[in-house]
């Protein structure tokens, strides 16, 4: 009976997000009488504050995973009175909404296996003894300013394309956010109420949950005075899978009762990753829109699929151009497609309402890659559009891309974070703030 039950706490902990078993530490081999401690769980803060001192209330990130035609990307000339180059040619309507930047990244080498790093700047495999792991920029927000809404962020991509799916977005305990791959889906979850029965089994699962997370704790709670520390940090990194589960748990209990809000648009139906594209961005807009959520996410992944805009050839295929003028230029026609759509998004968030505000005014919005020159596999000069939320220059900045006068794109990402209301000078690899 002891092992059945045991078992059955192990299932119901894996089923909320991985298993908490705690972890095996040399210097307290043996130990099995411990007694726990409140003290290392934290509630997520709340709100920012208001949007004149704090001008970003939400944040979304929009990445691909095979980046932009440098040459038909960047402008030649800085400042305000940058030429309009062909990949921007789309984004004119928008110009005076956002900031251009080159010469940002995170120093990083690894072609397709170093894109996850986009919103980190750390690669998963050297993140292990960081003690933010390699947590991504929105997963840090959701933490402060996603407190107060059903879902503190969302998460919007693909399973399918290049090296599995897409891994834009990481937790501080290490682990990706797997995104939700349809319209169909994601409009369920911001707006289709879930029946009563499920209703119950859920606060009933959410009930037993916090009994076995206090049971975990009563284990771990004294074990943290007595180890040593190489085995401390194996613990903070338990600690910080325990707090994950404790604030989906809080969620899921504070939000169990509260119906969700009506939609204004019908149920969409699930077509292809092009013609999804429009339909993804809008139930974003709407998810910032009826405060569902203050953090989302969307990658354009490798299953992106270009014969549904009349290309016969692959998305990754493609990035492999080799300089060929005629591959380069299928490619052009191809992410134009996606910056049209990006375009399409900002206008569509300047024209909602957010009080006195439009919400564009108050979403931090950034716009790029983590793959710099898809067919040499550079992770460097990486495409940068942040619009939004002070933010609204109309300006291309250009910072030196080698020497000691470089600066790391994480540097972009702690004055957002300072723009969020978040006391804070460092984040990832940064080395100071972006000014």
């Amino acid at each position: 009976m002891k092992r059945q039950c045991e078992l059955h706490r192990r299932s119901v902990l894996r089923s909320v997000t991985g298993s908490l078993l705690l972890p095996s530490l040399v210097s307290v081999a043996g130990s099995s009488s411990l007694r726990g401690s409140d003290s290392v769980l934290t509630a997520p803060p709340g709100d920012s504050g208001d949007t004149e001192k704090h001008p970003v209330q939400r944040f979304v990130a929009i990445a691909n995973l095979l980046g932009f035609q440098q040459k038909h990307w960047f402008p030649e000339q800085t400042g305000r009175e940058y030429e309009q180059t062909r990949l921007l040619e789309p984004l004119v309507s928008q110009r005076d909404r956002f900031t251009i930047y080159r010469g940002l990244d995170h120093g990083l080498k690894g072609g397709h296996f170093a894109v996850h790093t986009f919103l980190s700047g750390v690669l998963h495999h050297e993140a292990k003894n960081r003690k933010d792991r390699n947590v991504t920029l929105d997963q840090h927000l959701a933490e402060t300013i996603g407190g107060d809404t059903r879902y503190p962020s969302i998460a919007v991509g693909s399973e399918g394309g290049i090296h599995g799916g897409c891994q834009l977005s990481w937790t501080r305990s290490g682990v990706r956010v797997p995104p939700i791959t349809e319209p169909e889906a994601l409009f369920n979850q911001l707006f289709i109420n879930d029946p009563a029965e499920t209703l119950n089994r859920r606060t009933l699962n959410s009930n037993l949950q916090t009994s076995i997370l206090d049971s975990v704790m009563e284990e771990a709670g004294d074990l943290a005075k007595r180890v040593n520390q190489e085995d401390r940090s194996k613990l903070d990194e338990y600690f910080s899978s325990v707090r994950d589960v404790e604030r989906k748990i809080q969620l899921r209990k504070r939000w169990a009762d509260q119906p969700k809000p009506d939609s204004p648009l019908q149920k969409p139906v699930n077509r292809n990753t092009v013609e999804d594209l429009p339909v993804l961005y809008e139930l974003i807009a709407i998810a910032l829109q009826t405060k569902s959520t203050r953090i989302a996410t969307l990658e354009i992944g490798g299953s992106f699929l270009p014969q549904n805009l009349g290309i016969d050839k692959s998305y990754h295929s493609l990035s492999h151009h080799g300089n060929d003028e005629a591959t380069v230029e299928t490619l052009v026609k191809l992410e134009t497609y996606q910056i049209e759509q990006f375009s399409k998004f900002l206008g569509r968030l300047a024209s909602m309402k957010d009080g006195e505000r439009s919400l564009l005014d108050t979403t931090a919005v950034i716009f790029g890659s983590g793959m710099g020159n898809g067919s040499s596999h550079t992770n460097s000069d990486l495409p940068i559009v942040l619009a939004g939320a002070g933010y609204q220059t109309g300006d291309y900045r250009v910072s030196p891309a080698r020497g000691i006068n470089k600066v790391p794109l994480c540097n972009l990402y702690v004055d957002i974070a300072q723009r969020a209301g978040l006391s804070q000078d460092q984040f990832g690899v940064s080395t100071g703030v972006y000014s």
